[in-house]
This record gives C-alpha cells, sequence and structure tokens, in this order.
C-alpha cells in the first residue's frame, strides 16, 4: 500500500523560508513523477510544482515560480521529496500535500498524503 507522509509545515513571518518534506512507502519511489499540491481555506486544490522520475525536469506554478524548488533524494534506496520555499507570502498560506502522477506533470495517481499546514503571517 502506497503510503505518502508530508512533514515541515509550521507558522512564518512573510519573506521567511520553510522545507517541507514528504516520506513514501509501498512504491518504487525512484521511478515515480510526483507533485506538490497545496489548498488554501474554502479554495480548490492547485497543483504548485512537478518533478520527473529523474530529478532532472521540475515545473512550477506561476505562482511560485523563482520562490520554491523542488527535489527529491533519488539514492537507490531514497524515498524523499521536497520542496523548498523562500520569500514566503500570505497567499502561500495553505495546507500542503504531496502526490504521485502517472507521469511528469499527468494526473495525480492515488491519494495524496495527509497534508502539512502551512500558516504565512506576521
Amino acid at each position: 500500500q502506497v503510503q505518502l507522509v508530508e512533514s515541515g509545515g509550521g507558522l512564518v513571518q512573510p519573506g521567511g523560508s520553510l522545507r517541507l518534506s514528504c516520506v513514501g512507502s509501498g512504491l518504487t519511489f525512484r521511478t515515480a513523477a510526483f507533485s506538490w499540491y497545496r489548498q488554501a481555506p474554502g479554495m480548490e486544490r492547485e497543483l504548485v510544482a512537478s518533478i520527473n522520475p529523474s530529478g532532472d525536469r521540475t515545473d512550477y506554478s506561476e505562482s511560485v515560480k523563482g520562490r520554491f524548488t523542488i527535489s527529491r533524494d533519488n539514492a537507490w534506496n531514497g524515498n524523499t521529496l521536497y520542496l523548498q520555499m523562500n520569500n514566503l507570502r500570505p497567499e502561500d498560506t495553505g495546507l500542503y500535500f504531496c502526490g504521485r502522477n502517472l507521469i511528469y506533470k499527468g494526473n495525480l495517481w492515488g491519494s495524496v498524503g495527509p497534508g502539512t499546514q502551512v500558516t504565512v503571517a506576521s
């Protein structure tokens, strides 16, 4: 059974940074494409960033481009996805999820993790 568990969220002031992690189990991590998503209260879930299995291709939403970096641990036993978030803004507040994709930038495959809350406020 595939499990994804996010961590690293918290309360941060505008302009601050956070690094989110997503640990996967029950899958061959290094052959899977992944994405980070977020959902603000009362809003639809939105795609934030995507990465291909080898980690050499990434894509970002316009709202986070230049501030967020998605990466992954692709060692032979690696199982962690990351999202480095810099220069955070109040509008980045939300519940952040990781999910596996059918293909790079493709549809979500299975469920996302339970999420980690990010709150940006002064």
